[in-house]
């Protein structure tokens, strides 16, 4: 009886650690707004970067028109969400070591 309840103990381990690294596997950090007074459901997207597990990565970047008319990014925009991506690629590896120690101490 024992044997069994271990072994479904270990087995809904596994199946959340694999849910842990499918999720994991791909990180997407988006920043939106919303005008002065606005609600949180109007926002619109400002910025987004989708980082993969193996380092590919893609940018949405935010873009203005400058004084002479050409496209510039909008850089107060564009430093709040490279902070968002700091802060959520800090918080995944934070995760990821703690589920390597708790691999390793098994």
């Amino acid at each position: 009886m024992a044997t069994t309840e271990i072994k479904e103990a270990l087995k809904n381990v596994a199946d959340q650690l694999a849910k842990y690294v499918e999720d994991a596997a791909t990180m997407t950090v988006e920043t939106s707004y919303v005008e002065m007074g606005g609600n949180a459901e109007d926002a619109k997207l400002a910025a987004r970067t989708v980082i993969r597990l193996d380092g590919d990565s893609t940018s949405v970047l935010p873009m203005k028109k400058g004084a002479d008319g050409t496209l510039v990014v909008d850089t107060s925009v564009y430093e709040v969400h490279q902070q968002n991506v700091k802060a959520a690629s800090d918080y995944r590896a934070a995760i990821l070591e703690r589920l390597v120690g708790v691999l390793r101490s098994q």
